[in-house]
């Protein structure tokens, strides 16, 4: 029996060592060929105390007088720089680059803070806070803004109460009627698996009817049913995604840029945001009625594949939004992700199109 038993505790320890190697979370600087760090170079971690709570983010560019760039990251949960880790864009070439964490998630997680402060303005709040560091910080009268999904209603709210702290924001799956997009994305995925003969997802969407009641909504909108599927079909994350475990769970536990704490608490962080009251705002969210208008240039950055906010939905919106100046870039090999999709053209877009104030 004792030897059964340390046979079971050597396994179970290998395989959390596997699942969670030890790191001190450390940013990997940028260095040059003889592996020198790279003067004028960034790469941190840095804790930033405001309002009652500590935000986690990680900085990052080659030249630290370039112009920075805040980017707001999905969810609310899962950090964006986990993305550019295993799908490398490349941006801290051109920008400064601070990925902020969001208040009670992944490096900002803390398990003494209130849920009721999971709010849409105490996280527009946080936005111009950082967004005021990172100006002082790196004598920018301005920053750029990019958001992702879920950030993207974040971002969008913001840059409406604070235009005059950005030059410009770039849209990466513009969230525009998340209830219109789970209904186009619904239909879509049932009449798919209508057409290629799958009884079994068919009959697993069809007792799930989401136009049925705002409870069926509710339980759908977090199911594993409409998280497979949407991956299956390659209309989730990625285009070429078929497993949020596989492509995400998994390589985000490994991710030696954060400690085996900060790595367990990411989901710690997701699971609290889940039903929070910013998370709510979100899907309640209607760009079309509540922000018609910006004063600041917009670019959309969108995957034709994408069905978790639904490329139509961010066209319609895109052409009748009203802007100083605009432009929609449509990615045909990408879904939810076109940025780091596609990350060539996504990189070509901001430095001929964004930087320069142009739009083709």
């Amino acid at each position: 029996m004792w030897l059964i038993l340390v046979i079971v505790v050597i396994c179970l320890t290998i395989i959390c060592v596997i699942l969670l190697p030890p790191s001190k979370g450390e940013i990997q600087p940028f260095l040059n060929e003889d592996d020198t760090v790279i003067d004028g170079s960034i790469a941190e971690k840095v804790f930033f105390k405001t309002n009652g709570t500590t935000l986690g983010m990680i900085l990052e560019g080659k030249d630290v007088s370039k112009p920075v760039l805040l980017f707001l990251g999905g969810g609310p949960g899962i950090p964006e720089y986990f993305l550019e880790q295993e799908y490398p864009t490349n941006l801290a070439d051109e920008f400064v680059v601070c990925y902020l964490e969001y208040r009670g998630t992944s490096l900002s997680y803390d398990s003494k803070l209130e849920k009721s402060t999971l709010s849409t303005n105490q996280y527009i709040t946080d936005v111009v806070e950082v967004t005021r560091y990172l100006c002082s910080r790196f004598g920018q009268e301005k920053v750029y803004l990019m958001a992702h999904s879920f950030g993207t209603y974040i971002a969008l709210n913001t840059i409406t109460q604070h235009p005059e702290l950005y030059e410009a924001y770039i849209a990466i799956s513009q969230m525009c009627n998340q209830y219109k997009s789970e209904y186009l994305a619904y239909d879509y995925m049932l009449d798919y698996y209508k057409k290629t003969g799958n009884k079994k997802k068919v009959k697993a969407l069809e007792q799930s009817d989401i136009k049925e009641s705002e409870e069926v909504f509710q339980q759908y909108r977090t199911s594993m049913l409409r998280d497979n599927s949407m991956h299956e079909l390659g209309i989730g994350t990625t285009r070429d995604m078929h497993s949020v475990i596989q492509n995400i769970l998994i390589p985000s536990l490994k991710c030696k840029a954060y400690t085996p704490m900060e790595r367990l608490n990411i989901y710690r962080g997701k699971l609290f945001a889940q039903k929070s009251e910013v998370a709510k705002d979100a899907w309640s969210f209607d760009a079309f009625t509540q922000i018609p208008e910006i004063q600041i240039p917009v670019y959309f950055l969108a995957g034709v594949y994408d069905y978790t906010c639904c490329y139509s939905l961010q066209k319609e919106y895109y052409e009748q939004l009203v802007a100083p100046s605009k432009g929609f870039y449509t990615f045909q090999e990408s879904a939810h992700s076109p940025l780091f999709e596609e990350p060539k053209k996504g990189l070509y877009i901001i430095i001929e199109d964004v930087k320069q104030r142009e739009t083709k």
